[in-house]
């Protein structure tokens, strides 16, 4: 006798969304900069609610946790990445969770695959030739990554260099100095003219969370990089030695609603290094509903930047469907 199919609470084929109109930027405005202020116990506070306030069971979790797939930007960022590992991370974008899985939970006509798959510069061609056939982008980190420290005109060349290559979404760096020191307009002119060597590629800009000393400079840094036309701001390099954490990722999104509020454009969101874990994972999109609503948990908005984070999950979704909690190894990255 067949196995029930496990039919999960997921979204039917989304309902059209509008599209999201892209971040031109603005003129700096010092003013707006210079008078946002971060209560950091305050911020504390309210992230160590995340995981309390809410939760998710049984087929809603499951639900939750394929939205948190269609959201990563499977990454590989090792010295010793191969073609060959990058081909098969690749595979694993396509089909990121095991077929069995897929027909027992019943989400065949959803076609998940993964929001893009992350590399360095070399690989980008690479990523491109495996991913042919998918609306999959890659995502190349640029700029001196993850220091962001080498000449500025090689800097730009290098992101000019990725997108030739095909990658359709940048990850830079900013120098952590300007926020430091509190040169913005340093800052913004750097932002900006990583963003005209974009083009028609999207930009995330790292603020590289662990390294700004204070929630404030992060909350500044975020409305700079804004500002100066990023797509998106993310938390981290994953290289750091502090990366994404809740009151870092609870102050960019605010600063990400108060930009929208301000100027009607959306800016996406990525937190990135350390996530890990389903259950974290569910943290940052409970986040993101409360606090920028249901538009900021689709991929063209919201990223989770990991390596790891799908091994688990996957687990947990072999949970879902057998009531065991499978090992690792029955769910290989490459």
């Amino acid at each position: 006798m067949s196995r029930p199919r496990l039919v999960v609470s997921t979204p039917r084929p989304a309902p059209p969304v509008g599209h999201v109109a892209r971040n031109p930027g603005m003129p700096l405005d010092l003013d707006q900069v210079l008078s946002v202020r971060v209560n950091r116990s305050a911020a504390e506070r309210r992230a160590a609610t995340i995981g309390t306030r809410r939760t998710v069971k049984k087929q809603w979790q499951a639900a939750w946790l394929l939205r948190a797939i269609a959201c990563i930007d499977l990454t590989t960022l090792s010295g010793d990445d191969t073609p060959g590992n990058v081909r098969r991370l690749c595979a694993k974008a396509r089909r990121p969770i095991r077929p069995d899985l897929v027909e027992a939970l019943g989400v065949e006509r959803l076609g998940i695959t993964v929001g893009a798959v992350c590399v360095y510069h070399q690989l980008v061609a690479t990523a491109v030739d495996a991913l042919k056939g998918t609306d999959i982008p890659v995502a190349a980190v640029s700029t001196g990554f993850p220091a962001g420290l080498s000449p500025l005109p090689q800097r730009i060349e290098e992101i000019r260099a990725s997108v030739a290559a095909g990658a359709r979404e940048i990850d830079i760096v900013i120098t952590r100095a300007h926020v430091l020191t509190g040169n913005w307009q340093a800052l913004y002119d750097e932002v900006q003219q990583f963003r005209a060597a974009c083009g028609e590629a999207h930009l995330k800009a790292i603020l590289a969370t662990g390294e700004l000393a204070t929630l404030t400079n992060v909350a500044r840094a975020s409305v700079v990089a804004m500002q100066a036309g990023a797509d998106f701001i993310k938390t981290s390099t994953g290289k750091e030695a502090a990366n994404a954490t809740l009151p870092y990722a609870l102050v960019m999104a605010r600063m990400i609603r108060e930009y929208h509020e301000r100027t009607g454009y959306a800016v996406g969101f990525k937190p990135a290094g350390g996530i890990r874990s389903a259950k974290n994972a569910l943290e940052y999109l409970i986040l993101m509903k409360e606090e920028l609503g249901d538009r900021w948990l689709r991929p063209d908005l919201f990223r989770f930047g990991a390596s790891t984070l799908l091994t688990d999950i996957e687990r947990q979704l072999e949970m879902f469907v057998t009531g065991r909690y499978a090992a690792a190894h029955r769910h290989p990255m490459p």
